[in-house]
């Protein structure tokens, strides 16, 4: 088994750390309140992250001398307990393995997460909610702070869409391979007669724009829209018109927010969207440059991702990595780490081939 430090860069580690601490001791720090909140969560991220470099290199010191009692004295529960170790070990090193993969532009940057439902009605709108909660599940298993942003109800049931916002380092990068069409196969909770449905819907991932990113969205390119936040079946959530709604107009696209309560909140949040759309707009059209110039003809690898079937039986399987369990209530109960380190390991072969 390769040590840890040929998976991690530990003295780089420590040189980010240390900059990030000298940055959060500064007395200025909180007068910007969003970069301080930026600052603070980098310096967490990378303190936990040294933390579990350290305690693997000192496990891995140890397991020598598990094996090496177990052995002396002859104790077969023991040797099974160092087996299980090693066995879990070198599962958590190849997890660590896969971060260093993650060297795109963008792959450092949190993320906007949203989930639009596709073709398939109710059920659809059912999946979308069903794919919604998957992710944050997801995220709570990992400690990954989030806050959704916008939820559009369906009159039925489930979401027309939702976004919202994984707040942490490397969020783009590792969830970003989740990006494409998601098609469920299921008996329809939804019609009497109990038939096999098939429904689809659409998970897009983008990268937060930070200040370096110089996204210039001029006023007069904008139609703000205010209105009153609304929940499921259209009650009213705010008693005010707080929620915003921006149109940029010269691309069409729409971004909302309504989870503040403040209509000067939510018109941040919303532009933050706004700007980050506009980013990966730019980064796809100069990538699309680039595929021309090398006469890349492949179609996109986003379109019809992933499958679940729930019925006649139980499989998740991924159509590009191959990747599939039998354990559906697991993945949409959020345990799909497999199916993300398996597409971000795909996707390094794609980019080197």
């Amino acid at each position: 088994m390769g040590s840890i430090e040929a998976v991690v860069d530990i003295p780089a580690l420590r040189a980010q750390l240390a900059d990030l601490e000298a940055e959060a001791s500064a007395p200025n720090l909180w007068d910007d309140q969003e970069h301080a909140q930026q600052v603070t969560s980098r310096l967490s991220f990378a303190q936990g992250e040294i933390r579990r470099v350290e305690g693997l290199r000192s496990r891995l010191d140890d397991l020598p001398i598990l094996f090496e009692l177990a052995e002396d004295e002859a104790d077969e529960a023991a040797l099974a307990d160092a087996m299980r170790e090693l066995e879990l070990l070198e599962t958590q090193i190849a997890e660590l393995e896969v971060r260093t993969l993650l060297s795109g532009e963008y792959d450092a940057r949190e993320a906007f997460v949203t989930i639009r439902s596709g073709a398939g009605g109710v059920d659809a709108a059912d999946w979308a909610e069903m794919l919604l909660r998957m992710y944050t599940r997801y995220c709570e298993r990992h400690g990954w702070p989030y806050e959704v942003n916008d939820t559009s109800y369906a009159e039925e049931a489930g979401i027309k869409s939702a976004t919202f916002h994984v707040k942490v380092p490397y969020a783009y990068g590792t969830l970003s391979v989740e990006q494409g069409t998601h098609r469920l196969v299921r008996i329809s909770p939804f019609d009497n007669q109990g038939r096999r449905q098939t429904s689809f819907a659409e998970v897009e991932v983008i990268p937060v724009v930070e200040q370096t990113d110089h996204v210039d969205v001029p006023e007069d390119e904008l139609r703000v829209d205010v209105y009153r936040a609304s929940g499921p079946g259209g009650q009213g959530v705010n008693t005010t018109d707080s929620a915003v709604r921006i149109t940029h107009l010269p691309t069409g696209i729409v971004v909302s927010c309504q989870n503040e309560r403040s209509q000067i909140q939510n018109r941040a949040s919303a532009m933050a969207v706004l700007q980050s759309k506009l980013l990966e707009r730019r980064r796809q059209e100069e990538q699309a440059k680039m595929d021309a110039l090398k006469g890349d003809s492949a179609g996109s690898w986003g379109n019809q991702m992933r499958s679940y079937v729930l019925h006649p039986y139980q499989m998740v399987k991924d159509l590009r990595t191959e990747e599939e369990t039998g354990n559906t209530a697991a993945v949409l109960d959020g345990e799909i780490d497999n199916f993300v380190e398996a597409g971000i390991r795909w996707r390094k072969q794609q980019q080197a081939a």
